[in-house]
């Protein structure tokens, strides 16, 4: 008996077949090699076609299935993780009308921010957790005051998650989970948020129906079936965004529990039980994969969208040919603070941690005699785990307290240097585990749809691989250097104000 789980990530969707019997993973792949394209038509935009990541699903299931050998028949169960905050729209007909506006793009952020101010700060804190932003709520009123036409044929406004599950089952839905990612979840009246809706004006029937994130939420289609090469009937049992699923797929879902993870974008993920949230909306709080009613579990999720994206752009800027391992490698040879040069890496559209200024990414204090390509690479790691111990400060102001962090040994986990500099930086000890978001998926469709008789049993098979704990002879000069960083990022801060 097989479980598959679905990631839908910005660069790339993964598939993974799980044995739901002994947690091990059968096949995993993922498709395109190369990451999916990000439209940007205008600073600060970035879009994808819908039609991409569902032409990528059955790439990647092919490839599993070739793989595997398995028979479709013994895949009993399908689960989503996806990409947060985008927004897809379609007709009657369930067709996409435009490109999705995905979760990095800035262009509602002036819209989000005249919300906050116009409901009430107080307001919209203690019944949304958060400022309405630049998510998902917001960018649904952007199309509304900017492409009229497209507005009036809106049928339903979906998540990229609920977006492929309709591809699946054919039928559109969503979760309480997710309606709070878009900023449409009343956490006090614990139902669609409507002083969101009545603001923006938006009629309350283009949100999906809801249903729990663990439940039977539609079966495979014939249509989908035969595009996949798997069984028709086949229950989808689970969706979340990544972040809360990246917890999940660690077993992060009780109080006190952090996860994080360092892909596109990075993120610090910890779990409580009262609705805390941050004043400024810098860190943000959402419904956990286990929030339910009469048992709330909240998710404060620290985001940092310019991650994985600046190593990436370092690899095709100037690392002339390098892989990742070799660009680790060659980076470990600069001494810590990379003699002086400094990186900030928010390149990737406004940062919520910055309270929604876009600053874009930038060096500081490069010297042509001193720097070479050794002290770019690891100012980049530097820089980017400088933004995440940032971030973790005001979490920490919040009450979250991070001195273990699960992370899945996976994406910037994989290089020795970033792992030892995150421990050490942060304070915390890191434990990597053998598992990631496909996998996470997996495990909670197996949760949705009854296979294991407690949620406990879905983590059979996931493994500790290794424990980083803090260098205590580096603290000190990393401290010095984060000072630096810290007050770069400040005089680029008070720049743009």
């Amino acid at each position: 008996m097989y479980l598959l789980g679905y990631d839908c990530g910005t660069s790339s969707i993964k598939a993974t077949l799980l044995d739901a019997q002994n947690g091990s993973v059968i096949a995993s792949a993922a498709s395109p090699e190369k990451e999916m394209t990000i439209l940007a038509k205008r600073p600060g935009w970035a879009e994808q076609n819908p039609a991409d990541w569902w032409d990528n699903v059955k790439n990647a299931t092919a490839i599993v299935l070739s793989s595997s050998k398995v028979n479709s028949a013994d895949i009993k169960a399908i689960g989503i993780s996806y990409q947060m905050h985008g927004l897809v729209l379609v007709d009657a007909k369930k067709q996409v009308l435009r490109p999705s506006i995905i979760w990095c793009d800035s262009r509602a952020a002036e819209i989000g921010q005249k919300a906050f101010e116009d409901i009430g700060q107080d307001k919209c804190l203690k019944h949304l957790l958060n400022w309405p932003g630049n998510f998902t709520a917001s960018k649904l009123k952007w199309v509304k005051d900017n492409e009229p036409d497209i507005y009036d044929k809106v049928h339903k406004a979906m998540l990229p998650g609920d977006y492929i599950a309709m591809k699946l089952t054919d039928t559109i839905c969503t979760t309480i989970s997710g309606l709070s990612e878009c900023i449409l979840w009343d956490f006090k009246q614990k139902k669609e948020a409507d002083i969101v809706l009545d603001y923006y004006q938006i009629d309350k029937k283009l949100l999906p129906d809801i249903v729990p994130t663990f439940s039977v939420q539609g079966q495979l289609t014939k249509q989908a079936a035969a595009e996949l090469g798997l069984k028709a009937g086949t229950v989808v049992s689970y969706r979340s965004g990544d972040q809360p699923n990246n917890a999940l797929s660690l077993n992060v879902l009780n109080p006190g529990q952090i996860a994080a993870n360092a892909g596109t974008s990075g993120v610090v993920y910890g779990i409580g039980a009262e609705p805390n949230y941050d004043k400024q909306s810098r860190v943000n709080t959402f419904a956990h994969v286990n929030y339910t009613k009469d048992n709330p579990r909240y998710g404060v999720l620290l985001c940092v969208n310019g991650t994985g994206i600046l190593n990436s752009w370092l690899k095709h800027t100037i690392a002339d040919g390098m892989d990742y391992t070799q660009m680790n490698d060659l980076a470990s040879q600069a001494p810590i603070g990379s003699a002086g040069l400094y990186i900030l890496p928010f390149g990737n559209g406004a940062e919520r941690i910055l309270e929604n200024k876009d600053i874009g990414a930038s060096v500081h204090g490069l010297k042509f005699n001193i720097h070479d390509k050794s002290h770019l690479l690891r100012a980049g790691q530097e820089g980017i785990v400088f933004a995440l111990k940032y971030g973790l400060e005001i979490m920490r102001g919040m009450g979250i307290g991070a001195e273990t962090i699960r992370a899945g040994d996976a994406n910037m986990f994989l290089s020795p240097l970033f792992r030892q500099v995150f421990a050490t930086v942060t304070g915390t000890v890191v434990e990597l585990y053998n598992t990631d978001g496909s996998a996470g998926a997996a495990r909670g469709a197996g949760i949705g749809a009854g296979i294991y008789k407690q949620s406990a049993d879905a983590f059979v098979g996931l493994k500790c691989t290794q424990k980083i704990e803090p260098r205590d002879k580096d603290k000190q000069r990393y401290a010095e250097v984060y000072s630096g960083w810290l007050e770069n990022l400040n005089n680029q801060l008070s720049e743009k104000i």
